[in-house]
């Protein structure tokens, strides 16, 4: 019980210390957002969360900006699906379109895929998008990428595994 006191006093000092600097380099990084807050926010939570000894950090706003830059490509990815799902949807017919509801489990759903195929190179990434979401046989990706169909096997059982895998992490 003692330890966790200590880590939280640790974590209010960090955050004394360094939320502002930490606010101050992501209004340089976004400009005049509203994010700024949040993302200042979600780096102290990361941080409680990993519960690393904080009081040891040799260089304290290293840490927080490495932790706040991969929030802001997080956000910034969020974004550029975002915008395209919605460029997606102003091109369907209305009747046609998911309700609030859909869009964000869709939204969800594709962010967590994305950050799934992150973890595979980008070949074995092309190749099972080919074969997933284009619907592409096996020969057809082969062709279509100058690949031999056992290439193409391979590949797609890599990212079955990643797949498969990722359901247990």
């Amino acid at each position: 019980m003692g330890i966790d006191h200590s880590f939280e006093r640790d974590v209010e000092r960090l955050y004394t210390a360094h939320h502002g600097w930490l606010r101050g380099w992501l209004t340089r990084r976004l400009g005049d957002s509203n994010d700024v807050e949040d993302l200042a926010h979600d780096t102290f939570v990361r941080v409680m969360r990993a519960r690393k000894p904080v009081n040891q950090l040799r260089q304290p706003m290293a840490y927080l900006s490495t932790i706040a830059n991969g929030l802001v490509m997080n956000r910034w990815r969020r974004l550029t699906i975002e915008r395209a799902y919605a460029d997606a949807l102003a091109s369907m017919p209305e009747r046609v379109e998911p309700s609030a509801e859909d869009r964000a489990v869709l939204i969800e759903s594709v962010l967590q895929v994305e950050a799934l195929l992150q973890g595979l190179s980008p070949r074995v990434r092309t190749i099972f998008l080919l074969s997933q979401l284009d619907g592409l046989t096996y020969k057809e990706i082969a062709l279509q990428l100058t690949l031999s169909v056992d290439q193409v096997q391979k590949a797609m059982t890599q990212a079955f595994r990643r797949c498969y895998f990722s359901l247990f992490e």
